[in-house]
């Protein structure tokens, strides 16, 4: 036994701990499956969160820098142009009957939907599909009535970018107008309208006789979200990572614990 005497004459015992000195960092190979298993994904994961972050900072900074732009002619646009959320203006006739309700739109708590509408351009052949806004539908056992103004219309609009592809509800497949659809299918939408192409999509920004309410949802381009999520993946990893050390120490085979 290692022992001294202190100065007051006590006897002090000069060992370490036995639980320090008879535990030693052995995992076994469960544990590194484990381990080797899920801290990748975990890692990998905060590091996609980290690109989905870094996207939601381009794309608010090129919405940004095309909404600022001036509204410049629809027809002035070239086809390799930057045209999306450009401003633009456009002039043309609605065509009475190509109507589509975007069923499940909420404003407010309140269901509704968002009209879309052909426009013929008194400029071009090529016939565009514009949203004309938000209206309330409280009634849901007949379709809204939709007023359509019948003169030539000069419209302030933005350019909105193509179409994600998405989960479908299953639209309404009659034959009448105005249709209602659950998500916006361009191609099946040219095909129901007899168009050759699929046409451009735009959105009224100023209000006007053809519009209905206009108060657009903001987009989502926050890239702090994707950062918290990095921040929880990386801190999943950390925590996995304490937690195997934790479990892999195991006590010494031979150990201190007998007196000498």
């Amino acid at each position: 036994m290692q022992q001294s005497i202190d100065p007051l004459g006590g006897v002090v015992d000069n060992r370490m701990p036995a639980d320090i000195n008879s535990r030693q960092f052995a995992p076994g190979w469960p544990l590194w499956l484990f381990t080797l298993g899920f801290l990748p994904v975990l890692i990998s994961l905060g590091f996609w969160q980290l690109e989905r972050a870094e996207e939601k900072r381009v794309l608010d900074r090129q919405l940004s820098a095309a909404q600022a732009q001036p509204a410049v002619p629809l027809s002035s646009l070239g086809p390799s142009a930057e045209t999306d959320w450009r401003a633009v203006t456009l002039q043309g006739y609605f065509d009475p009957q190509l109507i589509w309700l975007l069923d499940n739109r909420i404003r407010g708590g309140v269901a509704g939907v968002e009209v879309l509408q052909i426009l013929h351009l008194a400029d071009s052949a090529e016939p565009v599909l514009i949203n004309r806004g938000w209206l309330a539908w409280p009634d849901r056992s007949e379709l809204p009535q939709i007023p359509t103004p019948e003169q030539l219309q000069f419209l302030h609009a933005e350019v909105l970018p193509p179409v994600d592809s998405g989960f479908t509800l299953g639209d309404n497949d009659a034959a009448g107008w105005p249709r209602l659809i659950s998500r916006i299918e361009l191609e099946l939408m040219a095909e129901q309208a007899g168009l050759a192409d699929r046409p451009q999509r735009l959105r009224l920004r100023e209000p006007g006789p053809a519009s209905f309410t206009l108060d657009w949802p903001g987009l989502p381009t926050s890239a702090s979200k994707h950062t918290g999520y990095a921040v929880q993946w990386f801190a999943m990893a950390l925590a996995l990572i304490a937690l195997f050390v934790w479990a892999g120490l195991r006590p010494a085979s031979g150990g201190n614990n007998k007196n000498e």
